[in-house]
C-alpha cells in the first residue's frame, strides 16, 4: 500500500477473486444467514461458494463487502449458535480445511463499529500457502470494480495493520480498517512469518493480506497445528457517512475513527518502573564510567554512543535539558550539568553566528559542514527549553543562532532537504530512498523554536516564521512523518500557536501531524521472535521508514505531548487526547526496555553499528524491533540517557510534608493541597481509560494509610499493596481526592 493518497478508479485489471465476487453478488447465489444493523446501515451474513461474507449497504450509496472465512474446496456448512454475552452473531463454517468459528459485534451508538474475531481450527496440520484479503468496496449494484475511492492511509512495516479510505462514487463515506495484530500472534508463531506491510491492498482489493511464505519452489513447511484453535483475523471496522472536505478533517476524523477502535481493544496491562533510581543510576554511570565522556579544549563532552563516536551539540542538549529538569525536580544541583554546559560555547561558530554540529577538531572521517537539517533545530530547542527556564548561558548561545536557523529556514523556503552543507547551504542529500521526500516536518520543529524565541523575547517575527512553517506543510496529509519526535513536537507548535492567535486553523493542522504520528505507531504487541522478552504496544517507529523504535524520539515525543495536553482545553478532539495520554502511559512502561539490563542477554544483537553494549551500563539501546529482530543493533545510546530524567521528573510528584511521592502514569494536570492530609489531583486522559496512581514510600518512614475517592464519591480500592508502594487504577479523566492518616 502506498502511503500517498491514491485515486482509485474504474479499472479492467482485477484479480480472480474480485470477479468471483461479482459474478456471486450479481448471480444472487449467496445464501444469507443472518443479518444485523449497525446504524444506519443493514448487514447480512451470507456465503458463497468459498467464502463467507459480511455484506454491509448503505441504501443506494454503495457499500462493503468483508470476506469472514475462506474455505479452499468449498464450504460444507453454516449453524448460527447461540451468542455469548456481549456478542451480536456468532456461526461456525464447516470444510475440508476445518471448522471456522466467526464472532460479530456491532456498535452504532455513535461512530459505527463492527468487529468480527475469526478462529480456525484445522482439521489437519494446516499450510498455509496463500489466503485472500477480506474488504471490497461495492458501488450501488453491489460491484466491487464500479465503486470509486481514495486511500488515505495504509499500514507500514509492522506497524499498526490499518487501512483508510473513503468511497466517493456511490457516496458510502469513510471507512477505517484496523485488524488487531496482538490477537493473531498464535498464527504468525506458528507459521513462521510476520505481518509486514500486511493491510493495505490495490483498489478494489483491499484489508488483510495474512501472511505467508514468500512464493517460491519450496513450499511452507510451519503449519498450522490440527485440532488447535487459532484466531486468524480480529477485524474492526469504523465507518463514517459521509467523506470528509480536506486535510484537516480527514486527520481528525482519521484520529476519531482510531479511537473508536483503540476502545474496542484489550488493552495489554502495563507496570510500575522506579524511574527515578533508573535516572539516579543513570547519572552516575555518565558521571564516572570512562565509556560515557571524553575531554576536548579542556572540557567534558559525552560520547553519543558508548565509548563511540565524536561528541556533536544534539547530544550535549540532549543530556543537558533533562538534567535540569530533574536537578529541579529533585532540588539537587548536578554538577556533570554544569561541566557539560562549560563546552557549549566550543560548538559556536563565530562566522555563521550560529551553533554548529561538532567540534572544531572534529576527525577527517566526518564531513564537519553537513548537518542533518533536524540537526540545526534541536539544538536550539533545547537551548530554548533552558533559557525559558532562566538560565543565562542557554539564552546568550539561543540567541546568537536563532536568527542562522531562519537564514536557513528562508533558503529552503521551509522544505528542508534530508542533508546539507552549513557554510553555503548547497544540498548533500536531498531526500530519502524510502519515499522520495525531504525531511518533512522539520518545519514543526522549527515552529517550536520560533514560538520559544517569541515567548523570550515578544518579537512578533518570530512569531509569523512559526506561522509560516507550519503553512508550509499543508497538503503532506498522512506523508507529513519524517522522524516521530519532530511530528510530536510540530503538533504541540500547531496548539501553540493556536493558543497564541486564536486561528482555528492551527488547532486543525495539529491533527494532521497527530495523524501521521500514529499512523507510524505500532498499536499492538507483538510476540514474535525477541519480541516476546519486552513490550511494544504503542510504539512509533522512530522514522518513516524505520524498522525499528527508538528510545530518543520515544522520550522527546513524550516531552512534546506534555507541552501539548497542557495547551489544550475543552475544544480538544477526545480521541486525539485519549491516544496521546495513551502513547505516555505506555511509553513509562515500554520504555523499561531499551535498557540492556532489562533484556535477557539473548535478545542483544551481536553486531553492532556504533560502539559496543556494556549491560552494566544504564544507558538505553537505541534500537527495539516489533518484528522480534535482536536489540541494540544501532548500539547503545548516551545520548537518550536523558530518558530516565525525563520520566522520572514528569510522572513522580513530592509531597510536602508526607512520607510519601507520588507516581502517575498519566500527567497530573492541576493538583491542590486541600487540607493537611489530602490533596485533590485532576487528569485529563481518555474518558473511557484507567490510569495508575502510586503512593511511594520516601526515605525510611512507613506508608500511612492512603484513601483514594472520586469526585463522585466512589472509594477506589488498592489493587497493590506493598511495604513500599500502594497502586491504585484509577479514572483517567476527572478529579481524585487522596488523603491519608
Amino acid at each position: 500500500m502506498a502511503t500517498s493518497v491514491l485515486e482509485a478508479e474504474t479499472t479492467d485489471a482485477v484479480s480472480p477473486m474480485v470477479l468471483a465476487l461479482r459474478a456471486e453478488l450479481a448471480s444472487g447465489t449467496l445464501v444469507t444467514h443472518a443479518s444485523f444493523s449497525l446504524g444506519d446501515l443493514t448487514g447480512e451474513v451470507a456465503n458463497g461458494q468459498d467464502s463467507l461474507w459480511a455484506i454491509i449497504r448503505r441504501p443506494q450509496k454503495g457499500g462493503l463487502a468483508l470476506r469472514l472465512a475462506f474455505a479452499p474446496g468449498g464450504i460444507d456448512a453454516v449453524k448460527r449458535l447461540r451468542p455469548k454475552p456481549g456478542e451480536t452473531l456468532r456461526l461456525s463454517v464447516d470444510s475440508a480445511i476445518g471448522r471456522h468459528i466467526v464472532i460479530l459485534n456491532t456498535d452504532g451508538l455513535d461512530l459505527h463499529r463492527l468487529r468480527v474475531t475469526v478462529e480456525l481450527t484445522p482439521a489437519a496440520p494446516l499450510l498455509v500457502p496463500f489466503l485472500p484479503r477480506d474488504l471490497y468496496p461495492l458501488d450501488a449494484n453491489d460491484d466491487p470494480t464500479g465503486a470509486v475511492g481514495i486511500v488515505e492511509a495504509g499500514q507500514r512495516g509492522v506497524n499498526s495493520g490499518l487501512l483508510y479510505f473513503h468511497i466517493d462514487q456511490p457516496e458510502f463515506g469513510s471507512v477505517l480498517y484496523f485488524q488487531n495484530l496482538t490477537a493473531l500472534n498464535g498464527y504468525y508463531r506458528a507459521t513462521g512469518t510476520k505481518p509486514d506491510g500486511a493491510v493495505g491492498g490495490k483498489w478494489p482489493e483491499l484489508g488483510y493480506l495474512p501472511p505467508s511464505p514468500q512464493q517460491s519452489g519450496t513450499p511452507p513447511v510451519n503449519p498450522l497445528p490440527a485440532g488447535k484453535p487459532v484466531t486468524i483475523s480480529d477485524a474492526i471496522l469504523v465507518l463514517r457517512d459521509e467523506a470528509p472536505p480536506g486535510e484537516r478533517e480527514s486527520a481528525r476524523r482519521f484520529i476519531q475513527m482510531l479511537g473508536a477502535a483503540y476502545t474496542a481493544l484489550d488493552l495489554p496491562p502495563v507496570e510500575y518502573r522506579d524511574w527515578v533510581g533508573r535516572a539516579e543510576r543513570t547519572l552516575a554511570d555518565l558521571d564516572f564510567s570512562p565509556k560515557a565522556t571524553i575531554r576536548h579544549y579542556g572540557r567534558r563532552y559525552a560520547h553519543p554512543y558508548t565509548a563511540a563516536e565524536y561528541p556533536d551539540s544534539m547530544v550535549q542538549l540532549a543530556l543537558i535539558a533533562p538534567m535540569h529538569d530533574f536537578a529541579r525536580w529533585s532540588d539537587t544541583p548536578i554538577a556533570l550539568q554544569g561541566e557539560f554546559e562549560a563546552g557549549l560555547e566550543k560548538f559556536y561558530d563565530k562566522k555563521l553566528k550560529s551553533i554548529r554540529r561538532y567540534l572544531p577538531n572534529v576527525g577527517e572521517d566526518k564531513d564537519a559542514d553537513a548537518v542533518d537539517s533536524w540537526y540545526l533545530y534541536h539544538p536550539l530547542m533545547n537551548l530554548g527549553r533552558l533559557a525559558i527556564a532562566g538560565n543565562a548561558r542557554a539564552r546568550d548561545l539561543f540567541e546568537r543562532s536563532v536568527d542562522f536557523g531562519i537564514k536557513a529556514a528562508h533558503h529552503f523556503d521551509y522544505k528542508w532537504p534530508i542533508q546539507y552543507n552549513v557554510t553555503d547551504f548547497s544540498v548533500i542529500t536531498e531526500v530519502a530512498g524510502a519515499d522520495d521526500r525531504g525531511q518533512t516536518d522539520v518545519g514543526g520543529m522549527y515552529a517550536w523554536v520560533m514560538l520559544q524565541a517569541y515567548e523570550l523575547t515578544r518579537e512578533e517575527r518570530f512569531l509569523h516564521e512559526a506561522q509560516a512553517a507550519i503553512d508550509a506543510a499543508e497538503g503532506m496529509r498522512f506523508n507529513l512523518n519524517y522522524q516521530a519526535n519532530l511530528t510530536a513536537w510540530g503538533a504541540a507548535a500547531c496548539l501553540r500557536l493556536w493558543r497564541i492567535t486564536n486561528i482555528e486553523r492551527y488547532r486543525l493542522q495539529s491533527y494532521v501531524y497527530l495523524a501521521s504520528f500514529f499512523h507510524n505507531c505500532a498499536i499492538w504487541e507483538s510476540e514474535i521472535g525477541h519480541a516476546a522478552q519486552y513490550r511494544n504496544f504503542l510504539g512509533v517507529t522512530c522514522l518513516q521508514d524505520a524498522p525499528y523504535m527508538a528510545i530518543y524520539e520515544c522520550f522527546d515525543s513524550f516531552a512534546a505531548f506534555e507541552c501539548y495536553l497542557r495547551d489544550s482545553g475543552p475544544d480538544l478532539e477526545p480521541a486525539a487526547r485519549m491516544l496521546i495520554s495513551e502513547y505516555c502511559k505506555y511509553a513509562l512502561d515500554r520504555a523499561w526496555f531499551y535498557y540492556p539490563d532489562a533484556l535477557p542477554a539473548e535478545a542483544l544483537a551481536t553486531e553492532i553499528r556504533n560502539g559496543h553494549i556494556d549491560r552494566g551500563l544504564s544507558f538505553p539501546l537505541e534500537d527495539l524491533y516489533v518484528d522480534g529482530q535482536p536489540a541494540g543493533q544501532v548500539g547503545q545510546e548516551i545520548y537518550g540517557a536523558g530518558a530516565a530524567m525525563v520520566y522520572a521528573s514528569r510522572a513522580f510528584h513530592k509531597v510536602e510534608d508526607a512520607p510519601f511521592q507520588l507516581f502517575c502514569d498519566h500527567f497530573i494536570m492541576a493538583q491542590e493541597r486541600t487540607g493537611a492530609r489530602a490533596i485533590s489531583i485532576r487528569l485529563d486522559g481518555g474518558e473511557t481509560c484507567t490510569a495508575m496512581l502510586s503512593v511511594i514510600r520516601k526515605g525510611r518512614a512507613k506508608l500511612p494509610t492512603v484513601t483514594v475517592t472520586t469526585v463522585g464519591g466512589d472509594v477506589v480500592r488498592p489493587r497493590k499493596r506493598g511495604r513500599d508502594r500502594i497502586e491504585f487504577h484509577v479514572p483517567a479523566s476527572g478529579r481524585l481526592i487522596l488523603g491519608w492518616v
